[in-house]
């Protein structure tokens, strides 16, 4: 599982950020990409990085500014010549679907593969055996949304070795024991898979946010999180200029973590007025809070490890 920061600008691109745009790949767990925001010209940020457009299953996105979605018509259209041919999911707010749908059909814009849209609220919008997804509304100049995804706990790994030494050697039987089902040994031995599985691996949580003023629903979104990737627009000195455009300062969201326990705290979505060494001013704020964070730049990569 890999974050990948294909943008981390704010508003309009600038000569040291693209707009937003994260990446997650999901390629050990589930052999796809999801993608969070799609700003302008992202398909060409992903031409600097590994990921294979027809690997992106789901798109979310948190909300309808442009510098959130003006990059979904130019990469959905090239997923078509880049041989994608799977359904892929793109969750947001209402008028999204509109948005695409509108810009293919002026454009005559035709597609090999379906799109399923679902317009969300908050609450769970997907779940399968591996992942769950939440949206939390957050508070913007429009309908704006955080998503947590969280991995589900992963059973733990067999005692072969215990197993072994009490005679029972590998074969059919231990896919049944894994399973923590009760099996009866050919010699009349019942054996409970239970007493043989190590302890489960805690699932990773990740929280990516859309734009938002900081609420208490901020402490909402990053509660139980080990990642959280969040707007940081301004530094602190712009404190009230975030609060009257419904975005967050890096110290604002620096509490937030520590206040949640977080793990990693990233910031993203910097406004262009802090430039090249000036966006350290954001970085020293928060670390002065929350020592563990770190400033997304443009194709940054992180890994996101299990705790064990």
């Amino acid at each position: 599982m890999k974050l990948v920061f294909l943008g981390t600008g704010a508003g309009m691109p600038s000569k040291g950020r693209n707009v937003t745009s994260i990446a997650l790949q999901l390629l050990e767990e589930r052999g796809t990409t999801w993608l969070f925001d799609c700003g302008e010209a992202t398909q060409h940020q992903i031409l600097h990085t590994t990921i294979r457009p027809r690997r992106i299953e789901k798109i979310f996105i948190t909300h309808c500014h442009g510098d959130h979605i003006f990059g979904l018509p130019g990469l959905l259209s090239s997923r078509t010549f880049l041989g994608g041919e799977d359904l892929l999911t793109i969750y947001g707010p209402k008028g999204i679907k509109e948005y695409v749908e509108t810009s293919f059909r002026i454009s005559g814009t035709y597609l090999k593969y379906p799109i399923k849209f679902v317009e969300i609220s908050e609450g769970t919008i997907f779940e399968d055996d591996k992942f769950i997804v939440h949206a939390i509304e957050l508070e913007h100049g429009i309908q704006s949304f955080g998503f947590q995804l969280i991995e589900k706990d992963l059973p733990g790994e067999l005692n072969v070795a215990e197993l072994k030494k009490k005679g029972i050697e590998p074969g059919p039987i231990y896919k049944f024991l894994k399973e923590g089902k009760t099996v009866t040994h050919h010699d009349g031995h019942v054996i409970n898979g239970i007493d043989f599985i190590g302890k489960s691996k805690k699932g990773r949580r990740i929280a990516i946010a859309g734009d938002t003023r900081l609420t208490e629903k901020s402490n909402l979104l990053a509660k139980g999180m080990d990642v959280l990737v969040h707007e940081s627009t301004f530094a602190e000195e712009e404190a009230k200029h975030a609060y009257d455009y419904f975005h967050t300062t890096s110290s604002q969201i620096a509490e937030v973590a520590r206040n949640e326990n977080i793990t990693t705290l990233f910031l993203t979505h910097i406004s262009a007025r802090y430039q090249g060494e000036s966006s350290i001013k954001l970085l020293n704020e928060a670390r002065a809070i929350f020592e563990n964070t770190y400033i997304a730049n443009d194709f940054d990569e992180f890994e996101i490890k299990r705790k064990d």
